[in-house]
């Protein structure tokens, strides 16, 4: 089969080559991949991040069509449209027993410690497949990791009805749906950022620059109850000015950096609460098949995999949307 394949590291040594096939044992899946989702993991995996096994293949978020099931699996059958749950997870730890596989302490991301899916075919455990029927496969692709990581940072923060939401990385791959997300959850969404496009997926849009001030008028000084930062340290300062009183600052990204200042006596006055998330549970990503199955994606360009080393390079990009690749 055709994968996208790099040997050691560093975005240079990325190629499309012929691999052998993976081969599946009886509570396993064979996917024909159809088409993956680009983010920054795939980036960081290809540029630095230490992997396993080598040559390697990345591609976090995996779509396609079931080619051929293992003699155990009886809850998908060949050509059923499936995607994948994107972490290793052993079941048995304190934390998979709890229904957080995605902190399982014996686990981690498919694509960083296995390959990824950015090739022709996949396999994987039964567990991790999760059926999906009647959305396009734009949507699909994005639902493991983009929308995942939104839905389960909403999750975490306890969002609830009319609360006022405001996200930065509105328009990148998990912003754009954290505003739907956040809308169908019941809250008021407020985005910053300067394209226009995202007026489409927001009760409001304010541009950096004004941010703060437009949001103390838009809330009438109550400000947000729950901000959601995936950008990191360059926008740290304005989230938590934007944070109202018994707020929650949810953080999952730090492409901009990682280290920021915390002035502990406002956070405490304040009653606020920051919270790191990651991902998301098998739970989460089964309700957002049905939460989000006419969510909108905006694509700003799909590849092919013979394309697959400029569509990684480009992630980290300026670019009005998500980057995606069609394998089949």
């Amino acid at each position: 089969m055709k994968a996208l394949v790099f040997e050691r590291s560093g975005i240079e040594n990325l190629k499309v080559q012929e691999v052998k096939a993976p081969e599946i044992g009886a509570h396993d899946v064979l996917i024909r991949v159809k088409m993956g989702g680009v983010n920054p993991i795939d980036y960081f995996v290809v540029q630095s991040l230490q992997v396993k096994p080598l040559p390697h293949i990345p591609g976090a978020e995996i779509y396609g069509e079931v080619e051929k099931v293992g003699d155990h699996v009886k809850n998908v059958k060949v050509g059923d449209k499936v995607i994948v749950y994107n972490r290793i997870f052993d079941e048995v730890c304190d934390l998979c027993l709890e229904g957080k596989e995605m902190l399982c302490r014996n686990g981690g991301i498919i694509s960083v410690i296995t390959n990824g899916g950015f090739s022709e075919y996949f396999s994987v455990p039964e567990r991790n497949v999760i059926k999906v029927e009647g959305i396009p496969d734009e949507l699909a692709s994005s639902l493991p990791v983009s929308a995942l990581t939104s839905y389960h940072a909403l999750r975490e923060a306890g969002l609830r009805p009319l609360e006022i939401v405001v996200v930065f990385g509105a328009s990148g791959n998990t912003g754009q749906f954290a505003l739907q997300i956040a809308k169908k959850m019941g809250a008021r969404v407020i985005a910053v950022s300067r394209k226009k496009w995202i007026r489409e997926f927001a009760d409001y849009v304010v541009n950096y620059e004004e941010a703060e001030e437009k949001i103390k008028e838009l809330t009438q000084e109550r400000m947000a109850d729950v901000v959601i930062n995936s950008v990191g340290s360059a926008v740290w300062d304005l989230s938590v000015k934007v944070l109202g009183v018994y707020g929650r600052l949810i953080t999952f990204g730090g492409l901009t950096g990682g280290e920021v200042k915390v002035n502990i006596s406002s956070l405490y006055g304040r009653h606020q609460r920051l919270v790191g998330t990651t991902g998301g549970t098998r739970k989460e990503l089964r309700e957002l098949v049905e939460l989000c199955k006419d969510c909108k994606v905006k694509v700003w360009r799909t590849y092919g995999l013979d394309e697959g080393k400029e569509a990684i390079i480009n992630v980290l990009k300026e670019r009005e949307g998500r980057i995606m690749i069609r394998i089949s």
